[in-house]
């Protein structure tokens, strides 16, 4: 290794810093862009004498840094990729027997700590750029912590960014050695838009753009939110004339490397070059000759949607901290400018850094990795920020439902093999059961197809997913396919298939097992048509989803949904495979739960008995069951009944009577240790089960209430003795002098009332009483055409006083009825004369 002289990096002033703060534990490096520390600082510090002879391994957030860093370490070195400094990322390595420092991408580095868990011969962990906050690195970075809190405390972690909170990663290291660099950096001169614009991203940029080959010096970076955007750029600025020499080069994620490199490399003398990137370029990277950065201001970020359980990718604004990191790309190599599309009132409302992505993901993988880690208490770890507990909850019933959970939230074996591959969950276990089932090909490609963007576009993308697996088929040409996204996902189907360590030979890609297979991936979003091919669908996690064009798919009755929008009350379905009930039985027979449905219809006001198939909110199938449970009827029964309410029970005008009996008794008797029981619509209503159930036996419809022996039902809550008692405190009727017997009303207010002609009462001194003497009755005399000349409770006050009067009115009116002059001593009569 000898080391190539160059200009001293600005962070040549903070390694002395540095070096002490890593000799006495961890640290935190807060430098500016183009300071030089991704590659500056690895190299410092091979001969530290706390490192011993061991490796350091730097994370990077992104592939194309990785390599990129790697390689001009190298550079620095002397030597070639692999040598001294190398890199490790998922299908591509360049590392060897001599390498100290491996550059790696934040998922590589999982999985080298779940397979070392201690990181034996590694020294120092770097994490770089860790104010990107991707999930990744957080979950890293709670790892590497606690290996070295159990395992490794002589292990160094060492947090450099650009722009971050450092006291609080400080605080989560256990260190306070935050140690600062200056940068090498040129005055950039920012220019916002005078006024806001509904123009579109990419038309603005191609503007932009045109103006700046005109009007400035140097290359250009244009920042751009995704490929479609790059691709419209470029195109749009291919259909006019550009100044002679300029080169359009795009750069982003799934480009080839060849591509990514021309990007970033210097152009020959006389050529100008415009890179229309993605965030891809805001961090890591320095693109020699850019002296123009032309932000639109936009990224595309995922999100996850907890509702619905889906994830959306999402065109939002960047955060400032992310525009001031574009902003330094214009003052690397000298003065610049940053031209940004948006005003300055805009940039003042924008938030200052971007939500870490653990706030916003799908917590699946995470769940997995902490579950084979050992870690069932994400709270054990220590997180800048913890992941959110519903989303980690949800992520776990997830992975139970793919067997990668046991009950107990174990990580069982199958979840381990899961986690060994290293890629979605989901994907992982589409991939274990393909290869289980002889279908690790198609497995293989499906997983690649799932995994990478989509190889159709434009109008020859429709929604089923077999078109794609024509398309990577061994005769397959690919013609209406991206021919870049197709060569990606073969490259990635063939890294699945050694995974899977299948035979070289075996490459049949067999359509009709797509369906079951993506299924394995996607078993929530299993659907069948609401209606015969009407494109609409109800699926297993209970949405609902269409296809938003006609599709020949939508004749399939059952689909899966394996690329779905997460918005609005229906899903829409781009990418789907049809799929059979012979193999939702087949395949998922663990997870179908049949049961006997017996339960109250409203609509037909009845008890319906069902036998029900179900896949999650799935209803597979539903027959009517002949032989019901009767005490499940009798239950189903009796919630109807709560729907319909109490009066819809045969009530007569003796058993409201009986209601208003009890009603008065617990008024007036108060006997604490046996009080009468609440009789109460309200009451009935609220016990039904304690003293109606009993009685539903064969009744399943409204109309069988009829038969419904209610009155049996009530006096069953007194009992024999207290019904006796009844009868004797609050009788139904009572006899009056002429001996008539004469029903007492209970109903009218809360004094119950006896309604008798007049000439009955004869001789009849005192008012009635009830309740052993506590309630005098109230009494309505009527007149022979049964009307009242009196209602009183004072019936003594009545012979005196009232009954003159009413005599006289009486005897005039009714002359031939027996009116007499004392009615104490006058015998009662139910005639118009007594005998």
């Amino acid at each position: 290794m000898r080391a190539v002289s160059a200009t001293p990096l600005p962070i040549t002033e903070a390694l002395p810093a540095l070096h002490a703060a890593l000799a006495a534990g961890n640290a935190v490096l807060h430098a500016p862009p183009g300071a030089g520390k991704s590659t500056g600082v690895p190299p410092a510090l091979l001969a530290a004498p706390w490192l011993a002879g061991r490796r350091i391994l730097m994370l990077e957030p992104r592939r194309l840094a990785a390599r990129a860093v790697a390689a001009r370490i190298a550079s620095l070195l002397g030597e070639r990729v692999g040598d001294t400094a190398g890199y490790r990322m998922r299908m591509d390595s360049r590392v060897g027997p001599r390498t100290r420092i491996e550059v790696v991408t934040e998922g590589i580095f999982t999985r080298q700590l779940q397979r070392d868990p201690a990181l034996e011969q590694v020294g120092c962990v770097i994490f770089d750029e860790f104010h990107e906050r991707s999930l990744q690195a957080d979950l890293g970075l709670a790892l590497v912590l606690d290996c070295q809190r159990h395992l490794r405390p002589d292990l160094r972690v060492l947090v450099m960014s650009a722009t971050l909170d450092t006291a609080a990663v400080a605080r989560l290291l256990g260190s306070d050695a935050v140690i600062g660099a200056p940068g090498l950096s040129y005055p950039v001169e920012t220019r916002y838009l005078p006024r806001p614009t509904d123009e579109y991203p990419d038309r603005l940029a191609a503007g932009a753009v045109r103006r700046a080959l005109a009007e400035e010096a140097g290359d250009i970076l244009v920042f751009l939110p995704g490929a479609g955007e790059i691709r419209r750029v470029a195109g749009a600025l291919g259909e006019v004339a550009l100044p002679r020499g300029t080169r359009v080069r795009p750069l982003y994620g799934d480009l080839s490397q060849d591509e990514q490199d021309r990007a970033i490399a210097p152009g020959p003398p006389g050529e100008r070059k415009v890179v229309l990137a993605t965030n891809i370029a805001e961090t890591s990277l320095t693109i020699e000759g850019v002296r123009v950065v032309i932000d639109a201001g936009l990224e595309r970020r995922s999100r996850f949607d907890p509702g619905s359980g889906m994830s959306r990718l999402e065109t939002l604004r960047i955060a400032r901290a992310s525009a001031d990191q574009r902003r330094g790309r214009a003052g690397r190599l000298g003065p610049g400018v940053c031209l940004r599309l948006w005003t300055e009132a805009q940039h003042r409302a924008l938030a200052a850094h971007a939500p870490p992505e653990i706030l916003e993901a799908d917590l699946a993988p995470l769940a997995l990795e902490l579950a084979a880690w050992g870690a069932s208490d994400a709270a054990a770890l220590a997180w800048l920020d913890a992941p959110p507990p519903g989303t980690l909850a949800q992520a776990r019933e997830l992975l139970t439902a793919l067997g990668a959970l046991d009950a107990a939230g174990r990580i069982s074996e199958h979840g381990r093999e899961m986690a060994r591959l290293g890629t979605h969950p989901r994907l992982a276990h589409l991939l274990l059961r393909g290869a289980q089932a002889g279908a690790g090909v198609t497995a293989s490609v499906l997983a690649a197809l799932l995994g990478e963007r989509d190889i159709l576009r434009g109008r020859a993308r429709d929604a089923d997913i077999r078109s794609r697996l024509e398309l990577l088929g061994p005769g397959g040409s690919g013609g209406d396919a991206d021919q870049q996204a197709l060569r990606h996902a073969r490259r990635t189907a063939e890294f699945f298939r050694r995974q899977l360590r299948l035979a070289p030979a075996d490459t049949q890609i067999d359509m009709q097992q797509a369906g079951w297979l993506l299924a394995c991936a996607y078993p929530d979003r299993i659907g069948r048509w609401r209606e015969p091919r009407s494109g609409r669908y109800q699926l297993a996690n209970g949405r609902g989803a269409h296809f938003g064009e006609p599709q020949a798919l939508a004749t399939a009755e059952y689909i899966v949904a394996a690329e779905l929008d997460a918005g609005g009350r229906d899903a829409r379905i781009f990418l789907a495979a049809p799929l059979t009930a012979a193999e939702i039985d087949q395949h998922f027979a663990t997870q179908i739960v049949t049961d006997e449905h017996i339960a109250w219809d409203s609509r037909e006001q009845a008890v319906l008995a069902r036998r029900q198939r179900r896949l999650g909110e799935l209803l597979l199938d539903d027959s009517p069951l002949a032989r019901p449970d009767s005490a499940a009827v009798a239950a189903a029964m009796l919630e109807g009944i709560r729907e319909l309410g109490i009066g819809a029970l045969p009530w007569s005008r003796e058993l409201r009577s009986w209601q208003a009996r009890i009603a008065l008794l617990r008024r007036v008797e108060s006997n604490p240790r046996e009080p009468w029981p609440d009789v109460s619509d309200a009451a009935l209503l609220a016990s039904l089960e304690s003293w109606l159930l009993p009685w539903l036996d064969g009744l399943s419809r409204r109309d069988h209430l009829a038969r419904l022996p209610l009155a049996d039902a009530l006096h069953a809550i007194l009992g024999y003795e207290r019904q006796r008692r009844l009868d004797e405190l609050a009788p139904t009727h009572l006899a009056v002098p002429s001996g008539s017997r004469i029903a007492l009303d209970y109903q009218d207010g809360d004094t119950p009332s006896l309604s008798v002609r007049l000439q009955e009462c004869f001789g009849l001194a005192d008012t009635p009483r009830i309740a052993g003497g506590r309630v005098p009755v109230l009494m309505k005399l009527l007149s022979p055409a049964q009307r009242p000349v009196q209602v009183t409770q004072d019936l003594k006050s009545f012979w005196e006083r009232g009954y003159p009067e009413v005599r006289k009115e009486l005897k005039g009116r009714y002359p031939k009825h027996y009116w007499p002059d004392d009615p104490w001593q006058a015998q009662p009569t139910r005639r118009v004369r007594p005998r």
